[in-house]
């Protein structure tokens, strides 16, 4: 009765599971590993449920006893990896990434996930060269062209970013973050005019994004938008008002319109808030950007 035993106790942890009852699968998990300690497929199911319910330092712990049990397992080292990824701990999850791919090389979306991790651990050549792979096992995989130009920008190559988020969008208008990225690094490559649009689009599409509303604020007023300009800015200051940048930039902005007094206040917020930090090493606030 042994085998049928062990066989209802996965049926039922996968109905657990797929039931969106994480807690009650891992108890189920957890006798079921103590009886079956050598079985990776309970350790897998138990690692998942803990993982749903968000203990995920007990699920790294059996996934990983799941891997040693099972090494050839795709999927076991998938779920590790993202369990590594939740947890911010990069390097570890390209680890298991990489035998992924090796062991079924065909996933583009493994592909991104991997170019994700190596991006996260500064290995940003190695991210290119993944999410160029996601791009070819899958052209229209969504979100690839947006991850390539994320890295490219991410080592300074703009035109090459600007490149790819222009591809994202000709394959899909929905995303407020592609709109975000190519509108801010179009303002870093001094194309403001441009820039706006995007910037307009991202925050239409997300009016939280307080980056989005300070990089559109700042290109209005490159633009001599100053109105506008002002606008924006303290849109992001509503968001977030220890943002030393936008105070700065709004003190310009403001000063321009003839609103002295208003632009010094915002002035001395911004030097106060830059004095914190630099007493802190730039933890107390947000950093200050040109």
């Amino acid at each position: 009765m042994a085998p049928a035993d062990r066989e209802i106790t996965r049926s039922l942890l996968l109905a657990y599971l797929q039931g969106r009852r994480p807690d009650r699968g891992a108890v189920l998990g957890v006798e079921a590993v103590e009886r079956w300690p050598q079985d990776p497929g309970l350790r897998h199911l138990l690692g998942l449920a803990l993982f749903q319910s968000g203990r995920n330092q007990p699920a790294l712990e059996q996934l990983t006893h799941a891997a040693r049990l099972a090494p050839r397992s795709a999927d076991i080292h998938h779920d590790l990896a993202l369990v590594y990824l939740a947890e911010r701990q990069y390097a570890p999850a390209a680890e298991q990434l990489e035998k992924v791919i090796a062991l079924s090389p065909r996933s583009a979306m493994d592909h991104v996930l991997l170019g994700r991790a190596y991006l996260n651990s500064n290995r940003t050549l190695d991210a290119i060269r993944v999410f160029h792979k996601a791009l070819a096992l899958d052209p229209r995989l969504p979100l690839g062209h947006y991850h390539l130009g994320f890295a490219y920008g991410a080592l300074g190559r703009n035109r090459e970013a600007i490149a790819e988020y222009r591809k994202e969008l000709a394959a899909r208008q929905d995303n407020p973050e592609v709109f975000y990225q190519l509108g801010h690094t179009l303002l870093e490559s001094g194309e403001w005019n441009e820039a706006v649009q995007h910037l307009e689009r991202a925050v239409a599409l997300d009016p939280s994004n307080q980056a989005a509303h300070y990089d559109l604020g700042k290109a209005l007023l490159l633009l001599g938008e100053t109105e506008k300009a002002i606008v924006a800015l303290r849109r992001a200051l509503e968001l977030d008002p220890n943002d030393a940048s936008a105070h700065f930039q709004l003190a310009r902005a403001l000063e321009k319109s003839g609103r002295t007094e208003e632009a010094q206040q915002h002035l001395a917020r911004f030097q106060e808030l830059k004095a914190q930090q630099e007493q802190t090493g730039g933890m107390a606030t947000g950093r200050v950007r040109e």
